[in-house]
């Protein structure tokens, strides 16, 4: 559609708006000159007041949506664009997809479903193995706004050079070397001789003049070969060869050597001639090649051409097609490679290639399990200056003396914790560690256990590599290594010769000979020997510090063992004048760190399974990662994905010194064992991590051995597996032995001798596993049953225990829980245990329920996250069970607790995937009558009742979208599973549901349009998220219903709202109206009965009528919004148009419409905007685009002080009456070349003119219209002295051309002159009065158009002016994304 035909409809919609829209706002017809001077004056002092009254628009039902898509089936079957009118079947399915894990094999260990008989357990293990469970829409990818269109908007590079008539100078030619380069063409040029061609006799030597050639291409494409007297081409030139009538070009040297000869047309030559042969073969060359890619382009063009007749007229018009191949002018090519080059409209708007993510949903993924700063700790060597060789022969290499063996962790000094399990390593020699294989009692017999169980993952023999895992890095934390050794006395004897470096080798022999004698006696007991430290971070954001080495290995020292004694340690580590004061041994750990790959390949879990990318035969050379200590806060948790049942066991104080029950007590070892029964018989559980080089569970473990301490401290930690389910049988055992270290004795003493036993039961408190510190008494003998007695010398009665120090808690011991299925919260156990009380037995009341409930509000933020899939399941699970209305409020409040402290942590992304990918209701069913969408609906009605917490109330709007997509998700598995999806929409759900949905929407309208001043971010979410829920609403529920809901939400908007309301109703269009089948929903087809024929019916159709906004209900509701706010304030009118370009700019990129019979269609239904925005036209800015240097630095927003704007009167350039044809050129229905008289004459701008056309503005004209001829005759008095604000760039505004043109029918219209003013139109900032007649200020300008008089077409009543709106870089692209 060309420029002029746009403004012409701008005008002729607007007229019949006028007449036949009640609802459109315009400025009322001043009947005298008083009231128009009136008007003016109030625009030129910038305070006009809209002359309608802000009234609350009309209220206008929707269609049956259903209904009329049963009515009108065949109607739509038989249109040939029905996808446009239909849902497409499928809209969406439910899908499993196969939980991915990290590991080769499942954490869940086989047996666990089957032994497990805790709810809390059984839920747990099931969330562990589940699937995701996912609702997927096919069309989502259209759901979003355009920048979430599955084809990408990209901006072009480069774009074409545009040049119009008006803008060329014709005193001036264009520099045809510039043009040729911008267009990427040939140039070439240099000196020849040319010979005279004008000469009717034989050309001779002579006859050659020597010219400067100049090869140039023009706008075209064509080329032309200029000639010069000299170098200079910026003058005019001599001649001029037109090679678009070259046939070719040949070499002819029969006149003069390295001659040329161009053969035209019209069988004329020019003769040219080269100074050497290389310079006329280029010459040759070049020309030949633009003359044959000349020729290809226009045999292509002429194929394309061929085609398109074909298909456009058939092969009944064959001859008109022949016809037509021969008028293939040099005008026509250009014009088609103009078109096929013209990039849509909204390709070079700014908001195209914005950034912008505000309205893009987050990106949701699956639960994983996720690592903090990762570590790889490389374990190289431990070497000691005192070596030696430890075979008899001494042959073997140097060594070590003695085993040495150490323990890595991290410590946190900045808070005085721990964060890391012990990382145990062996470097050894094979040759030393045989000094210790094979030997020792029969307690050692117990630590070389089988291999472990079936299913798991097989253990890295001796592992030199760990990785660390850091949530939260800083430069305070700590590698420690402890070193131990074989027991053999005390440490300050031990270290002795490892302190001293003269005559090392005598001393070597004398230790190792002492070490094979240890080894042979006390190999499996240990005894600290020296301790070493380097930092890991550098800074906070997790730099590793990989240049630092270890210290100095330091002697450990027996009294400052505990954990709280190393942090003092490290405490003064970076304070060398206290360092130095500690004793050093001569030796050198060697350990590097360094940061871990994602895919780091050979590597085990904590639990010893392998992880993808392991090797089969790598497992000696695995890498096993070391349990991180996560800090118990809600922000460092995770929700747990993986099977894990660790119990880290820290022995740490034993108070021997007063006890009599004993002779010997002093090299004590502690050894430590997990069983399941107090009885005599009882064995040992298997289930004890061992150390490197052996199994990989043991039945036993042993703490390390202080020599001649009666109060030995210990800083072990033994790691358990724990079974599945635990009952109250299962318990720690902890034995005491007196280790005899006498090696000169001549008889052999007993290694081992029992001094006391200690137990602790692991569960408690109904079923809770104990976890913190504990003191327990010792008892010196162990009967049978002995569990009976845990609480010690409380209770003596029927007792056979002998308590050790009259029964006093002696032996202080820690235990830390790493489980992901137990919990150590007490209100969430006991709500989990009353929740398996109610199914086991109907004793367990409702009432206690909701009691168990309240309780969870006060559940650990940690706890809540970590098992936040697990909780949140139980709940929607009591949800559909509860037959109480109580029980189901307080499930949605405990929810509502939940997810409100989510999002304070920032964790909200864990609830997103758990709604999307875990969460699935209940299969609805004769037991589970009831379905989460309808309870959930319920529950949420009764807590945003005023009555009700307001606390609650506030956080539930907050946090709206959950509940919202729990609602979604819900009622997709609900007609899938049922199969009511193959059903009717408005027989898919009941009754009751449609009214629990509308007394819901209902119940948010009024906290979000009236309380909204009192929680602006709760009222703000809860829009957003309804908006989104009644989108998706439509995919499943009557299309007709969610209308209603929608038109009963808008109604609580009134114009003259504060700017936050219609941020909330502009926001909550937008949301719906980006759902995926949004033109479907609007039903792009005629309502009319049978064909449309009459004037009067396409008003219908094209008008903002009733019937449109009821037919077309959404696109009519948008419309008359924005009509509606573009009475408002500036930033009021911006939030509207921003939302209706956002839709427009969206249409224009969807590949689905991308067809022109689409785009058409599609056009139809936005054809009322033309009049809303002629009738807000004095609103629109109009910024002159030549550049003014006196006004670059004025604000744009801001009008010229003293300008007098006229106001512009309706109806005033045009009457109100269009052709029935002109509606269809807009909908493209009807060829705008009809053989209507009236309309013909309606011709397309090209690129080289825009200008509007004296017929196609007469043929609209009613000349008995005399009122109106009057009042325009006033109006042409007023003037517009416009001045310029400052530039923008070419892609913000729109170009207007605004010559001067008549309008009288009796007189033709005016050439193009040099008066015409370009300005812009800059249509997304609705701001400033456009005035009907706009002149040039340039006394000069003005000058020449009062002169040009009755022939200029002025006239007496002064020029009128049409404006011709040029968009998108060519006057030509006639609003292309739109129709």
């Amino acid at each position: 559609m060309g420029c002029t035909t746009s403004v012409v409809l701008l005008e002729g919609l607007r007229s019949i708006l006028e007449r036949n829209c009640t609802y459109v706002k315009g400025s009322v017809e001043l009947g005298a000159l008083e009231e128009e001077e009136e008007a003016q004056s109030l625009w030129g002092s910038h305070q006009w007041i809209p002359t309608t009254a802000l009234v609350k628009p009309k209220i206008i039902e929707p269609l049956d949506y259903e209904n009329v898509l049963l009515q009108r089936k065949t109607q739509i079957i038989s249109d040939v664009l029905r996808d446009m009118l239909q849902f497409p079947t499928e809209d969406f399915q439910i899908s499993t997809l196969r939980r991915q894990g990290r590991t080769l094999l499942s954490t869940v260990p086989e047996t666990a479903e089957k032994e497990a008989s805790s709810l809390f357990v059984q839920e747990c293990i099931k969330t562990y193995k589940s699937d995701w469970h996912v609702v997927n829409y096919k069309y989502e990818e259209y759901s979003g706004d355009f920048r979430q269109l599955p084809h990408k908007v990209l901006r072009p590079e480069k774009l074409a050079a545009h040049v119009f008539e008006v803008d060329e100078d014709v005193e001036k030619d264009e520099d045809a070397a510039s043009l040729g380069s911008q267009k990427g063409g040939v140039s070439k040029h240099g000196w020849l001789y040319k010979g005279n061609m004008n000469s009717a006799i034989s050309v001779t030597m002579r006859s050659f003049k020597r010219r400067y050639f100049h090869l140039a291409q023009l706008g075209d494409g064509s080329y032309n070969l200029n000639f010069y007297k000299d170098e200079n081409t910026s003058k005019e030139p001599k001649g001029t060869i037109f090679l678009d009538s070259c046939m070719g070009v040949v070499q002819n040297s029969k006149v003069r050597r390295f001659a040329f000869e161009l053969k035209m047309q019209d069988k004329t030559t020019f003769l040219l001639a080269a100074d050497s042969e290389a310079e006329m073969e280029e010459w040759i060359s070049i020309l030949n090649k633009i003359l044959h890619s000349s020729f290809e382009q226009a045999m292509q063009e002429k194929r394309n051409g061929d085609l398109n007749d074909d298909e456009e007229h058939g092969k009944a018009e064959l001859s008109s097609g022949s016809f037509q191949d021969n008028f293939q002018t040099a005008r026509d090519i250009e014009s088609r490679m103009r078109s096929e080059a013209r990039l849509k409209l909204f390709t070079l708007d700014p908001d195209t290639q914005k950034l912008d993510f505000s309205g893009i949903e987050p990106d949701v993924r699956p639960f994983e399990e996720k690592f903090g700063k990762r570590v790889l700790v490389s374990c190289h060597n431990l070497s000691f200056n005192l070596q030696g060789c430890v075979t008899e022969n001494e042959e073997g290499p140097t060594t070590n003396v003695e085993p040495f063996y150490v323990v890595l962790s991290l410590f946190d000094v900045q808070n005085s914790r721990k964060i890391s399990a012990d990382f145990r390593v062996d470097l050894n020699h094979p040759l030393v560690r045989q000094m210790t294989c094979g030997q020792g009692n029969g307690s050692n017999s117990e630590i070389i256990g089988d291999g472990p169980p079936e299913g798991l993952g097989l253990a890295p023999h001796y592992p030199t590599q760990g990785v660390f895992s850091v949530t939260c890095p800083h430069p305070e934390i700590f590698l420690v290594a402890r070193i131990e050794k074989v027991l053999q006395g005390g440490i300050t004897h031990c270290t002795e010769p490892y302190m001293k470096s003269s005559d090392s080798t005598k001393v070597a022999q004398k230790v190792l000979k002492n070490t094979k004698t240890a080894c042979s006696r006390l190999g499996q007991y240990r005894m600290p020997f020296a301790w070493a430290a380097r930092p890991v971070f550098k800074d906070a954001s997790g730099t590793l510090e990989k240049n630092a080495r270890f210290s100095a290995l330091y002697r450990q020292d027996s009294s400052k063992l505990s954990d709280e004694d190393m942090f003092k340690l490290l405490t003064d580590f970076r304070k060398p004048e206290k360092m130095a004061k500690l004793p050093v041994l001569l030796g050198n750990l060697d350990v590097t760190i360094d940061n871990v790959a994602p895919d780091v390949p050979n590597c085990v879990t904590t639990s010893y399974i392998p992880v993808r990318n392991f090797e089969q035969n790598g497992s000696g050379s695995a890498l096993l990662e070391v349990e991180e200590f996560v800090p118990c806060i809600a922000k460092c948790a995770q929700p747990f994905t993986i099977y894990k049942n660790h119990l880290y066991v820290y022995p740490k104080h034993l108070k021997y010194d007063g006890q009599k029950s004993f002779a010997k007590a002093r090299n004590i070892a502690v050894c430590v064992e997990f069983k399941d029964s107090d009885e005599d018989e009882a064995q040992q559980l298997k289930c004890i991590y061992g150390r490197p080089g052996g199994p990989l569970f043991t039945k036993q473990a042993y703490a390390a051995v202080l020599h001649h301490q009666h109060n030995p401290e210990f800083y072990d930690e033994i790691k358990i597996e724990l079974p599945t389910q635990l009952h109250e049988k299962h318990h720690l055992l902890f034995s005491f032995y007196h280790v005899s270290c006498d090696n000169n004795s001549k008889k052999k003493d007993v290694v081992e001798t029992p001094v006391g036993s200690a137990w602790l039961p692991l569960l408690k408190d109904g079923g809770r596993v104990i976890m913190n510190e504990q003191q327990l008494p010792v008892a010196a003998n162990l009967p049978a049953g002995y569990l009976s007695s845990q609480d010690g010398a409380s209770k003596q009665s029927g007792s056979e225990i002998k308590w050790v120090d009259g029964g006093k808690p002696l032996f202080t011991l820690s235990t830390h829980l790493v489980s992901t299925v137990y919990t150590q919260d007490q209100h969430l156990h006991n709500f989990f245990q009353h929740c398996q009380n109610m199914d086991m037995s109907e004793q367990a009341s409702e009432g206690e329920l909701i009691k168990y409930l309240k309780s969870l509000h006060a559940m650990e933020g940690h706890v809540m996250v970590n098992f936040l899939p697990t909780i949140l399941n139980q709940l929607f699970c009591i949800l559909t069970r509860a037959t109480h209305e109580d029980v189901a409020i307080n499930v949605t409040r405990v929810m509502v607790h939940v997810v409100a402290q989510c999002h304070e942590e920032g964790l909200e992304h864990y609830l997103r995937s758990f709604v999307k990918f875990v969460f699935k209701p209940e299969p609805y069913s004769s037991i589970c009558l009831r379905t989460v969408h309808e309870e959930l609906a319920k529950a949420m009605t009764a807590i945003l009742k005023p009555s009700t917490d307001f606390l609650t109330s506030n956080k539930l709007l907050k946090h709206s979208w959950y509940f919202f997509e729990a609602l979604v998700k819900s009622m997709a598995y609900y007609l899938t599973e049922s199969g009511k999806v193959k059903l009717s929409r408005n027989q898919r759900f009941s009754a009751s549901f449609y009214h629990a949905v509308e007394t819901l929407v209902n119940m948010l309208m009024p906290h979000i349009t009236q309380k909204y001043k009192d929680n602006l971010d709760a009222s703000r979410n809860a829009n957003h998220s309804l908006a989104l829920f009644i989108k998706h609403c439509f995919t499943f529920m009557d299309r007709g219903f969610v209308f209603k809901q929608i038109n009963n939400y808008m109604n609580c908007f009134v114009p003259g709202d504060p700017k936050t309301l219609f941020e909330f109703k502009f926001e909550f269009l937008r949301v719906v109206c980006n759902h995926e089948h949004y033109i479907p929903l609007n039903l792009p087809m005629p309502f009319g009965k049978g064909r449309i024929q009459r004037f009067q019916d396409l008003q219908l159709d094209y008008s903002l009528t009733d019937d449109f906004c009821r037919n077309h209900f959404l696109v009519g509701l948008l419309l008359r919004e924005v009509g509606g706010a573009l009475q408002e304030p500036r930033d009021i009118r911006q939030i509207a148009v921003q939302v209706l370009k956002g839709l427009m700019i969206k249409h224009t990129f969807d590949d689905r419409y991308a067809a022109k019979s689409h785009q058409a269609r599609l056009a139809t239904l936005y054809l009322p905007l033309f009049g809303l925005l002629q009738e807000n036209v004095y609103r629109l800015d109009i910024k002159d685009s030549a550049p003014l240097s006196n006004h670059n630095n004025m604000r744009e927003d801001s009008l010229v002080p003293n300008s007098m704007v006229t106001p512009q009167k309706p109806g005033s350039c045009i009457e109100n009456a269009l052709h029935k044809d002109v509606f269809g050129v807009i909908s493209g229905t009807a060829s705008p070349h009809s053989s209507t008289p009236n309309v013909s004459s309606v011709h397309h701008a090209d690129s080289r003119g825009s200008l509007a056309s004296t017929d196609s503005a007469n043929s609209l004209l009613d000349k008995s219209s005399d009122k109106t001829n009057s009042l325009e005759k006033r109006s042409h008095r007023h003037s517009l002295t416009s001045q310029l604000q400052h530039i923008e760039r070419f892609p913000r505004r729109h170009s207007v051309n605004v010559p001067p043109l008549h309008l009288d029918p009796e007189e033709c219209a005016p050439p193009l002159n040099r008066t015409t003013k370009r300005v812009t139109m800059d249509f997304s900032l609705l701001t400033v009065p456009l005035p009907d007649l706009l002149l040039d200020r340039d006394s000069e300008i003005q000058k020449a158009a009062a002169d040009s008089g009755p022939d200029g077409g002025h006239g007496e009543n002064g020029p009128v002016q049409v404006l011709s709106v040029t968009l998108g870089g060519s006057p030509s692209a006639h609003y292309k994304p739109f129709i």
